[in-house]
């Protein structure tokens, strides 16, 4: 599964207003840039990053740079499930341009193996 594509399309959708809309090209870097900032995020137990590992479900770019994430765990009892959302805030703060962040935490749709990428079954070796 390429996680890159689906946010990018998500991104540019929410950012689709002809008044005050990033232009296509910030827009494409913004979202590499968050994208990035996201994969060194790790749940301590896991050798994956938690964009690989398909916790992220959503990302939105308002036309003022603030960035809204989306995002699960691997399961609700997870001993990060506090810590997580400050991480992946901290994280995204550090990407060149963004003005704010806002991390909402879902367990709908609850998270599973079928939405890990290829690059995360190979480092779980999970086939």
């Amino acid at each position: 599964m390429d996680n890159t594509a689906d946010v990018s399309r998500e991104a540019e959708a929410a950012t689709a207003s002809p008044i005050g809309a990033i232009p296509p090209e910030e827009l494409d870097r913004l979202t590499d840039a968050i994208i990035a900032a996201l994969k060194t995020v790790y749940d301590p137990e896991i050798p994956a990053d938690i964009y690989e590992l398909g916790l992220i479900y959503r990302i939105d770019i308002s036309d003022e740079r603030f960035i809204t994430v989306d995002m699960t765990l691997t399961a609700p009892g997870c001993p990060v499930a506090g810590e997580m959302p400050g991480w992946v805030e901290t994280a995204v703060l550090g990407v060149p341009g963004v003005s704010g962040v806002k991390v909402n935490m879902t367990f709908d749709p609850p998270w599973d193996q079928s939405r890990m990428s290829d690059e995360a079954r190979v480092a779980l070796d999970m086939w």
